[in-house]
């Protein structure tokens, strides 16, 4: 239920009036907010609609230097919030099955609205206004209320406070990552957007908590902010761009599309994400036309077609075409420009909407759409579905929401004009994005860029944001990057959260290292080397050829030994979390989330914030058995494997891993008493043996049962101290 509060009902609502200033001429009576629900638990996530009348309208309402809304907010401790508002176009769902598989079709739902999110992080009474800051001057609305009562959850992810190297939730609790990544969601993808559901499913039934999304793949699959055009892509670059016929030189750098050759000469219009139509709903196709040496066009948009002839000698021709879809018409699916006669014909102001007004549909048809502060509203949609999605499942995402390509080329030299606007650029989708989900539990974490050059000098620019974040994003989620190669500078740097390597394991590289295992511990140390007191995840992992593509070895693991092996070894090896897998179209196709679930169960009660970990002083009875783990003053996990047990041992299929008998275990460094020792099967996630040992002589000595492949150990005081 939404309901608006009036001020005089407000206990304390003055308060809020003092920071605000006076009021516009404007008023309150025409400025409303409502606010749903009115009471809500603890971290979920309440919603303000902001309407307002009677002002101008905006060139570009996500631009925050044009009109900036913000929610005041007053805790029940008294405590002032600012929670940012965004601008955005609701979008109708629904899924459609075509060609034997399930496809989004994605509507836009009435008119584009103003809101905002917030999820409370006490207990009590929060009274809020909006306040609206834009060229006519600032506007305040009247005072809501809403009520926040207990709930289970355990709040935003964070920087440990009590260990810095690893993470927790504000209540206190240790979250250790379990997952992987899932980075190019979309239509044209693996993971389309209906399919996202059943991954999460399995994800999460797994064990799994953590992936790893990106929203900055420009035009192949999600993105927030990028060129999106229905005239080109990215990655072959050649739009049929030319300035506007009429225009004089130097007064005008608005272009158009220029159509010139022979009778018959095409034009695809190919949007990049795919255009929903309302089946039965009448439509008018608009744009502009000058006409060339008495060239005509021939537009077709899937069975409708248009012929456009010139109707001035020299000058700029208006079609105006309403036609009505059929009833199994729900997408453009082919729309073409094509001559009739040869010549040539620019088109501008290309448009398609319902007859009757509504947003645009072909937002990507227009040639002069900024490459920043744009947001495509159709994958903030998806966004919002996949962070729903997350919620109902407790997984924890890092957001990867900056489109390397489009900032690259400005941050060359931190003195210049161009890295000052890349700066303002980027805070302002800073701003959108912590607007519209920055009040989600289920965003872990934000990760600026994918794998950006590590030669480039960013210090300034992280450092910039990073202050920027700290203002705005008043739950203080951790931050992260990620460049091509490694970068120490981004894993030290103080206004970096996390740090993040990436590393493959290619023929070039098994020169040196021969499998998972070495590979996940080298990353590990290095890292730990040049971020020793912070976070570290190793933010993609896995086996690929020298020019980065899935291995045949790969292919051949069917038991996905590699997998197992990573995961097991990066969650003791000091990191925060398990290597976080790239191919994420084999570990579906081969349902290895199984690997995760045995895993899970061993990291459950694991006090990865408070044992005060250090790597474990262990060592096997046998040169052939590898012991990783960590231990505390009086606690350890151990994962033991046999050198037989590695993804390349695997690939004969007539190979079979001995059985290890007789083996024992040293653990030094443990304080003096008595332990419980628990010996747990990998496969199963199960404990298979438990026993008791004691210090003897500065030294815990173990009797391993006997095990294929791998084993893992825990090691608990019977009474702790």
């Amino acid at each position: 239920m939404k309901r608006t509060v009036s001020v005089l009902a407000a206990l304390g609502a003055w308060a809020l009036f003092a920071l605000l200033g006076p009021a516009t001429s404007l008023g309150q009576a025409k400025f409303k907010v409502q606010v749903s629900p009115t009471r809500i638990g603890k971290y979920q996530k309440v919603e303000f609609t902001v309407e307002w009348a009677e002002r101008a309208q905006y060139t570009n309402p996500f631009d925050p230097d044009e009109v900036a809304l913000d929610i005041l907010l007053k805790a029940p401790s008294g405590k002032r919030l600012t929670v940012p508002a965004f601008f955005c176009q609701p979008f109708q769902r629904k899924r459609i099955l075509q060609g034997g598989r399930e496809t989004d079709w994605l509507y836009p739902h009435g008119k584009p609205v103003w809101m905002a999110r917030f999820a409370p992080a006490e207990i009590g009474q929060y009274l809020a206004v909006a306040r609206l800051k834009d060229r006519e001057g600032q506007a305040q609305s009247e005072v809501v209320k809403f009520e926040s009562v207990p709930s289970a959850s355990q709040g935003f992810l964070r920087v440990s406070q009590k260990d810095p190297r690893f993470l927790e939730f504000t209540e206190g609790g240790p979250f250790f990552a379990v997952g992987q990544n899932l980075a190019f969601i979309g239509e044209m993808q693996y993971v389309t957007p209906a399919k996202v559901d059943v991954i999460f499913d399995k994800l999460a039934a797994n064990g799994a908590n953590f992936l790893r999304i990106w929203t900055c793949c420009e035009d192949w699959a999600l993105a927030l902010e990028s060129r999106r055009s229905a005239w080109g892509r990215s990655w072959a670059w050649k739009p049929p761009f030319a300035p506007l016929p009429d225009a004089k030189a130097g007064t005008s750098d608005r272009q158009c599309v220029k159509l010139s050759g022979n009778d018959g000469t095409a034009l695809a219009v190919s949007p990049s994400h795919r255009v929903a139509l309302r089946p039965g709903t009448p439509y008018l196709l608009s744009a502009r036309l000058w006409h060339q040496d008495g060239a005509a066009v021939l537009i077709e948009l899937n069975r409708h077609r248009v012929q456009v002839k010139p109707t001035l000698k020299l000058g700029w021709s208006k079609l105006a075409h309403e036609f009505t879809t059929g009833q199994d018409e729900f997408w453009l699916e082919n729309m073409s420009l094509r001559l009739q006669g040869g010549g040539t014909v620019f088109v501008d102001s290309l448009s398609l909407r319902e007859a009757a007004g509504g947003p645009e549909l072909l937002w990507e048809a227009d040639p002069n759409r900024a490459l920043f502060g744009q947001y495509s509203q159709v994958d903030c949609f998806l966004l919002d579905e996949l962070v729903q999605a997350a919620e109902r499942r407790g997984l924890y995402l890092q957001l990867c929401f900056m489109t390397r390509d489009q900032y690259m080329r400005m941050l060359k030299k931190p003195d210049s004009p161009e890295y000052q606007q890349a700066i303002q650029h980027a805070k302002k989708l800073i701003r959108y994005v912590v607007a519209r989900w920055g009040y989600s539990t289920s965003v872990g974490a934000w990760e600026y860029f994918n794998e950006i050059d590590p030669n480039l000098p960013t210090d300034r620019f992280y450092d910039e944001l990073g202050q920027y974040f700290e203002r705005i994003d008043i739950c203080a989620r951790p931050r992260t990057t990620s460049a091509w190669s490694p970068s120490p500078k981004d894993y030290r740097h103080p206004r970096i959260d996390i740090a993040e390597p990436h590393y493959y394991l290619r023929p070039a590289d098994r020169k040196k290292i021969r499998e998972e295992v070495s590979a996940v511990l080298e990353r590990a140390q290095f890292v730990r080397q040049h971020a020793p007191n912070k976070p570290a995840l190793l933010g993609e992992f896995g086996l690929a050829t020298d020019d980065w593509r899935p291995c045949d070895e790969m292919k051949k693991d069917r038991q996905y030994v590699h997998f197992h092996n990573a995961l097991w070894a990066s969650a003791l090896s000091g990191l925060s979390g398990t290597a976080m897998f790239w191919w994420w179209e084999d570990i579906d196709a081969k349902d290895a989330y199984r690997h995760y679930r045995p895993l899970a169960r061993y990291l459950a009660d694991i006090p990865f914030t408070t044992a005060g970990f250090k790597q474990a002083a262990a060592t096997a009875s046998r040169p052939e058995v590898r012991v990783v783990g960590l231990q505390g003053r009086e606690r350890a996990y151990l994962w033991l494997i046999s050198a037989e047990a590695t993804w390349a041992d695997h690939l004969d299929p007539d190979a079979r891993p001995s059985t290890l008998r007789g083996l024992n275990v040293q653990v030094k460094d443990l304080a003096p008493g008595v332990y419980r020792v628990q010996w747990w099967d990998t496969n199963q996630g199960q404990v298979v043996q438990e026993a008791q040992a004691q210090v003897i002589s500065g030294v815990l000595e173990l009797a391993v049962p006997q095990f294929k492949c791998d084993i893992a150990c825990k090691i608990l005081p019977v009474q702790p101290r």
